[in-house]
């Protein structure tokens, strides 16, 4: 490639953040967002699953934090694709209840884990280490 041209898409520079409002329309949001990037990244074959994945992800946070902006965060790297969403959860007041919280979260999950089992992926989720609290999730998928 010449040098000062632009890349053309591949999933080797497949990495986008995106801002979303919170709105309970962001999963469609997501979903769209999702297909249309792997599409153009020449990354189709996990473009339904991604989809999905990407719009539980925000679902499951507008759930427990309705309104609150997120961050989606879809990259390929080492050979998969890693969907990274970012909520604005409030810390809980003790370490009980925010065990407590994160297992009614991660139950309600349920479609994105048969999901992300159906590619060999994983997924998860885990406090964004931040002084506000906030969640972080994520799905991580395989060719």
């Amino acid at each position: 490639m010449e040098q000062g041209r632009p890349h053309s898409p591949s999933a080797d520079n497949l990495s986008y953040s995106i801002a979303l409002p919170g709105g309970a329309y962001c999963a469609r949001l997501a979903r769209e967002a999702m297909r249309t990037l792997l599409t153009r990244h020449g990354l189709t074959e996990l473009a339904e699953t991604a989809a999905l994945a990407a719009s539980e992800l925000v679902a499951g946070a507008y759930r427990f934090t309705p309104d609150r902006e997120m961050m989606l965060r879809v990259r390929w790297h080492f050979d998969a694709l890693r969907i990274v969403l970012y909520d604005q959860h409030p810390a809980h007041p003790t370490p009980q209840a925010a065990e407590k919280c994160r297992d009614r979260r991660s139950r309600s999950m349920w479609l994105l884990a048969a999901a992300v089992d159906e590619h060999g992926g994983d997924w998860g989720l885990t406090p964004a280490l931040t002084l506000d609290g906030g969640t972080k999730s994520w799905a991580l998928l395989h060719r």
